[in-house]
C-alpha cells in the first residue's frame, strides 16, 4: 500500500512537471490557474466539479488538461461551467479548449465571459477499483495561451487570398433545387483549398461570427491556414482588419467613433493587419462607401496595407495601384496586397467580374505558416501580388549596395553617387517583362526569354543621396497585369 501511494505521488510529481513543461512550450508562459488533484476507483462513474476564479475584464479562457492511466484505462471527460451556467462539454475527445465572446472550440459555446466562479467539471466513465491516477488542468486568461503551433515549420513563399465573404455576410450560391441562398462558409474554405491555397481571411462585413466556424474546420483543413477577419464597413470607405476577433465598434460618424483615425487607434493593440480596400470604388446605391474618403484624412501610419488588386480590376480605372504608390511618393511604407473579394465560391475564373476565390493571390514570405507569422510578412513588406492566381509564377527583388543586399519592404542607404544593384528572380512568367518603377515612373522596360521558365534579370540604378522607392512589375506578352512587387526603399 505505502509503495502504491508512493508510485502515486512519483506519478503525479511527473505527470506535473512534464504536463506544465508541455503547456510552456505550447503557450509560451505559465498558467494563471493550476488544479490537480488523484483519480481513484471510487471515481469509477461519477462526477466532479474544479472551481476557479476568473477575473474583470477577462476575454478568453483557455484550458489544457492532462491525466494518466490511459494505459489501464482511466478515462475523463471534460466540460465547463460559468457562473450564467453551462458552457458546453467535449467529453473525451480534447485536451485543449478556449472560450470567448466571438468563438469557442467545437463542443463549447461562445459567449460573454463574466467574472466569478466558473468550475472545469470532470466524468470518469471509466476508473479500474485499483487505479490510483493523477491529473492537471492549466488555464489561461485572455490571450496569454499563444498562438496555435504552425500548420507549416520552415521560412517559405506562402499564396493565400485575404477578401472574401460568405454566409456570415453578403456571400450567396445556388442552393440544391437552384435558389439564391448564403453561401455556407463551409463551401468557401473547401474552394480554398481545392485551388491549393495555404492561407485564407474570412472577412465578413463588421462581424467575426464566421470565426467560430473557421476554429471547427481548422483540424480538418490541416494545410490550409485559416484566419478570422472583418471587413469594417462604412459610410467613408471600406477597410480589412486581419487576424483579431476582438470587437471592434465599427460605426464612423457615430459619437462613440467620430473619425477613422479613433477607429485606428482602437485596433492598433490588438496585432492585426489593418488594409484599405479598393480605395478608388465610386460609391452609391450599388457600393455604399466602397470608396475610400475618409474626413478627416486618417494617419496612414495606422494602416499596414492596400489592396490594389481587388478581384479583377487590375489595368482599369478601378486599380488601388496608383492610390498606393500616391501614399509611397508621400513617404508610408505600406504593404501592397490583394483580395479576390469573393461572394460565391461556385463561380469559375471565366465569370466576367466574378473575383474567384485565389484570384488575386497575396504571396508572403513568411518564417512560417502561421498567422503570426504571415500577419509578420506582410507588415514587413515581404509580399508580391499574383494579380490571375495563376499559382506558379514567382518574383524576389533584391537590391545591394556597399556589400549589403535587402528585399522587398526593406531600406538600404546607399552612398550619393554610388551603384545600386538591382535583382530579379522570376518563375512562370515567360515571354513577359518587366517594368522597373521608381518614385511611380516606369524607368526601364525589361524583356524576358519566351523559352526559359526560370529567369534573373539584374539592372542597376545610380544613388543621388536622396529619397526613392523602387519596384517592379511583371507583364504578359499581351501586356496584362501578371505580377506586383513590394518596393525596396532608398534612404
Amino acid at each position: 500500500m505505502k509503495a502504491n501511494a508512493m508510485g502515486g505521488r512519483l506519478l503525479a510529481g511527473l505527470l506535473a512537471c512534464c504536463a506544465v513543461a508541455s503547456a510552456q512550450g505550447a503557450t509560451g508562459g505559465a498558467p494563471d490557474r493550476m488544479l490537480e488533484g488523484r483519480i481513484e476507483g471510487r471515481d469509477h462513474q461519477t462526477y466532479r466539479s474544479l472551481p476557479f476564479e476568473v477575473p474583470a475584464g477577462t476575454s478568453r479562457i483557455t484550458v489544457e488538461f492532462e491525466y494518466s492511466g490511459r494505459e489501464r484505462k482511466t478515462t475523463v471527460d471534460l466540460g465547463l461551467a460559468g457562473p450564467d451556467g453551462f458552457r458546453g462539454w467535449s467529453g473525451g475527445n480534447k485536451r485543449r479548449f478556449t472560450v470567448s465572446a466571438t468563438d469557442a472550440t467545437p463542443s463549447y459555446l461562445p459567449g460573454p465571459i463574466a467574472a466569478g466562479r466558473w468550475s472545469l467539471l470532470l466524468g470518469f466513465p471509466n476508473v479500474r477499483a485499483s487505479s490510483r491516477d493523477s491529473y492537471v488542468a492549466r488555464i489561461w486568461f485572455d490571450d496569454h495561451d499563444g498562438p496555435e503551433p504552425p500548420l507549416r515549420s520552415g521560412a517559405a513563399w506562402y499564396r493565400g487570398d485575404l477578401h472574401m465573404h460568405d454566409a456570415h455576410s453578403d456571400g450567396s450560391c445556388a442552393s440544391q433545387s437552384g435558389q439564391r441562398v448564403p453561401c455556407p462558409l463551409f463551401l468557401t474554405v473547401q474552394k480554398a483549398a481545392a485551388r491549393g491555397l495555404d492561407f485564407i481571411s474570412v472577412t465578413d462585413h463588421n462581424t467575426v461570427s464566421q470565426a467560430n466556424g473557421l476554429r471547427e474546420m481548422q483540424p480538418y483543413f490541416d494545410r490550409l491556414l485559416l484566419i478570422p477577419g472583418r471587413e469594417i464597413t462604412t459610410f467613408s470607405g471600406h477597410g480589412n482588419l486581419i487576424g483579431p476577433v476582438a470587437p471592434v465598434d465599427f460605426r464612423v460618424g457615430n459619437p462613440g467613433v467620430p473619425d477613422w483615425n479613433h477607429l485606428l487607434r482602437s485596433v492598433r493593440n490588438l496585432e492585426g493587419v489593418f488594409s484599405i480596400n479598393h480605395p478608388v470604388r465610386p460609391s452609391g446605391e450599388v457600393c455604399m462607401g466602397c470608396g475610400w474618403a475618409p474626413d478627416p484624412q486618417v494617419d496612414y501610419a495606422l494602416v499596414q496595407a492596400v489592396e490594389v488588386v481587388n478581384g479583377g480590376d487590375a489595368d482599369t480605372p478601378y486599380s488601388g495601384i496608383p492610390f498606393w504608390e500616391g501614399l509611397l511618393s508621400a513617404g508610408h511604407r505600406i504593404t501592397a496586397i490583394g483580395g479576390s473579394d469573393n461572394h460565391d465560391p461556385t463561380l469559375q475564373a471565366a465569370t466576367p467580374g466574378s473575383g474567384e476565390i485565389g484570384a488575386p493571390t497575396t504571396v508572403v514570405k513568411a518564417d512560417a505558416l502561421s498567422m503570426p507569422a504571415i500577419l509578420a510578412g506582410i507588415r514587413a513588406g515581404r509580399v508580391f501580388v499574383d494579380v490571375q492566381g495563376n499559382g506558379k509564377r514567382m518574383l524576389e527583388f533584391s537590391a545591394a549596395s556597399a556589400g549589403r543586399q535587402v528585399g522587398m519592404g526593406e531600406a538600404l542607404r546607399p552612398a550619393a553617387g554610388s551603384e545600386v544593384a538591382c535583382e530579379v528572380g522570376l518563375q512562370g512568367v515567360a515571354g513577359g517583362r518587366v517594368e522597373v518603377i521608381e518614385d511611380g515612373k516606369i524607368v526601364q522596360t525589361l524583356p524576358l526569354d519566351a523559352a526559359r521558365d526560370t529567369q534573373t534579370i539584374r539592372f542597376s540604378r545610380s544613388a543621388d543621396g536622396r529619397r526613392h522607392w523602387l519596384r517592379v512589375n511583371v507583364r504578359g506578352g499581351d501586356g496584362r497585369l501578371w505580377l506586383v512587387g513590394n518596393p525596396v526603399y532608398l534612404e
